[in-house]
């Protein structure tokens, strides 16, 4: 099973793309989409679509994972990062790929085991998880990385909790 992990944002989108055999899971790729910062926002959005699309054909994944987004002290960010993601999930949906979302506590809960986890913890335990010579930077990258672990780790549960044996 491919799942493909994103953590939203217009500037930059990470991305990671990892392959679940059994009960391991092996990086396939990882990176992040970048958009500059005084291109007009429809034409950032064009950008991140037409990568995104680009992405999703050549890795073709079974299934998406993608942080929820949570407003924090600046809203017009929220609003940049949920257009971008909109314009993400409009590429998934075009194809037919299912998609869950999950909370960065979520996320962090089920990499470290604790969703107060910080940020250097987690990407610790991506680089351990994933067997990587280093900790994948931008840290936009760690983060779908990470996101796409925990989506692996949710669709292991829910296996075993129905009976059916991860393939």
């Amino acid at each position: 099973m491919r799942v493909l992990g994103i953590d939203p944002g217009i500037a930059i989108m990470g991305f990671g793309f990892v392959d679940q055999i059994g009960h391991r899971l092996v990086p396939v790729q990882y990176g992040c989409i970048q958009t500059e910062a005084n291109t007009p926002t429809e034409q950032r959005l064009v950008q991140i679509y037409e990568a995104s699309c680009a992405l999703l054909d050549k890795y073709e994944p079974q299934t998406i994972a993608v942080e929820k987004l949570f407003f924090n002290k600046n809203v017009t960010n929220a609003f940049s990062v949920g257009q971008a993601r909109g314009v993400f999930l409009l590429a998934a949906a075009q194809r037919g790929i299912p998609v869950g979302e999950y909370t960065p506590m979520q996320v962090k809960q089920s990499v470290v085991g604790y969703g107060g986890a910080e940020k250097q913890q987690v990407q610790e335990m991506v680089k351990r998880l994933l067997k990587l010579s280093a900790v994948p930077k931008p840290d936009d990258v760690a983060d779908a990385l990470a996101v796409a672990i925990c989506h692996a780790h949710s669709m292991n549960l829910t296996e075993r909790m129905n009976g059916v044996k991860p393939s």
